[in-house]
């Protein structure tokens, strides 16, 4: 799968209507569409906030295809406890296997469930990142009222973590020009396990030293514990308020269907 930092930050710099947003508002957002289908029990709620999202994708611009590989990329993670469930939960046997395994009804349901809130989540996340860069949901989130020490360490890591991919690249390229290929059947095994484990030796050494020069030089135009991270003042406009407007007025729809269906 074609999935990199890079990529990344290319599809989060586009041009579209939910690029325009508040990173604020994206940020709100995000959070409440996940509170709200980690506390929902129905079904159909959730597949109703995974269709929205999709259309939101849609909207947004960005790789339909891109957004989906990084979806089934995270999944398999949690994806795996939703799938143990219908065999560790206990209730009305559903089915039996070979080996005295047996599946439950009430375990097969909660899989299920379990398996569409982590479908809805991630793919909610998956959106927040590709509409907005790594480092504007930091300070959306400062802005919010994290705590500057916790803002300042995530936005440093962020750093880092381009520095460290682009170290990568480079020894990557190297092991090109020299015609390495982790994934040739031609070499041992254990040849290539050991030239992995000089490629990672080598990414530390070469981004501990890369890291200790960014240091040095942000000592040297005023940096300290007690450096005060920017803040723009940015009004929120018609098209956040209409944003805001459209997902509380669906949640809030699908929560009046249910009272009612229940009742």
């Amino acid at each position: 799968m074609n999935v990199s930092i890079e990529r990344m930050e290319r599809e989060s710099n586009k041009k579209s209507v939910l690029h325009n947003i508040d990173n604020r508002i994206k940020l709100i957002i995000t959070i409440g569409i996940i509170i709200y289908a980690v506390y929902t029990q129905n079904l159909f709620v959730l597949l109703v906030m995974e269709i929205y999202l999709i259309l939101l994708i849609l909207l947004s611009k960005i790789s339909f295809s891109y957004a989906l590989k990084r979806i089934l990329l995270i999944l398999p993670f949690g994806g795996a406890i939703a799938i143990f469930q219908p065999f560790i939960k206990s209730g009305a046997v559903l089915y039996t296997l070979p080996l005295g395994i047996t599946m439950t009804y009430e375990g097969t349901i909660f899989g299920i469930l379990l398996l569409s809130r982590l479908i809805v989540c991630i793919t909610a996340i998956v959106l927040l990142s590709s509409v907005t860069p790594m480092q504007e949901i930091i300070n959306s989130a400062r802005k919010l009222g994290m705590p500057r020490e916790f803002s300042m360490i995530l936005s440093l890591m962020i750093r880092y973590l381009f520095m460290f991919y682009d170290e990568l690249l480079k020894i990557r390229d190297a092991q090109k020009s020299r015609c390495f290929d982790i994934w040739s059947k031609k070499t041992a095994y254990l040849w290539r396990l050991k030239q992995i484990g000089y490629t990672i030796m080598m990414m530390f050494l070469r981004s501990y030293e890369q890291g200790e020069n960014v240091y040095f030089s942000m000592l040297s135009r005023g940096y300290s514990d007690n450096s005060r991270l920017y803040n723009d003042n940015k009004k929120l406009n018609v098209k956040d308020y209409t944003f805001i407007a459209i997902t509380i007025s669906l949640i809030s729809l699908l929560e009046i269907t249910r009272y009612f269906s229940v009742i």
